[in-house]
């Protein structure tokens, strides 16, 4: 049976004090670090959570970024397409009106030679009819005299 001596009642007292000093020294020392342990632990993960957030966030504004990158390149290629159509019509209409201007010129030119030519064969023609006649009428014929002969013989060639 059990038996309550003074020996118990010290131990138990023994015992009492022991807790007290363990709630009151042990624990507090044990619990400080815990808790701060515990703290940096949330601040972690709060950390990470915000870290997380950061990065979704980052990733949709990348996100925008590059497709308006692309929209802008789009646009740029477009144009510059545009351009180059515009400067391809602008070269072949400048070329067409410089050709169309070298055809006339080279008819104006040709026409001048034809008439060049035509003139020549007119006096060597008169020339020559000039000589003919002189040698069949066996005298010489002034061409100064007969200038006005000759200009006609001239334009009826």
């Amino acid at each position: 049976m059990l038996s309550i001596n003074a020996t118990f009642i010290g131990q138990f007292i023994v015992l009492l004090v022991l807790l007290w000093f363990i709630y009151k020294v042990v624990v507090p020392m044990l619990a400080g670090p815990i808790e701060e342990r515990q703290r940096r632990i949330a601040q972690g993960l709060a950390a990470g959570e915000k870290g997380e957030q950061a990065l979704t966030a980052a990733r949709g504004s990348a996100d925008a970024i590059i497709r308006e990158a692309r929209e802008r390149a789009t646009q740029i290629i477009d144009h510059a397409q545009h351009r180059a159509n515009e400067m391809v019509e602008e070269a072949k209409g400048e070329a067409s009106s410089e050709g169309a201007r070298l055809v006339e010129q080279a008819h104006q030119q040709i026409e001048l030679d034809t008439t060049r030519a035509r003139e020549s064969l007119r006096r060597e023609v008169a020339g020559i009819a000039v000589g003919a006649a002189s040698k069949l009428l066996g005298k010489e014929i002034d061409a100064t005299k007969h200038a006005e002969l000759l200009n006609q013989l001239a334009t009826q060639i």
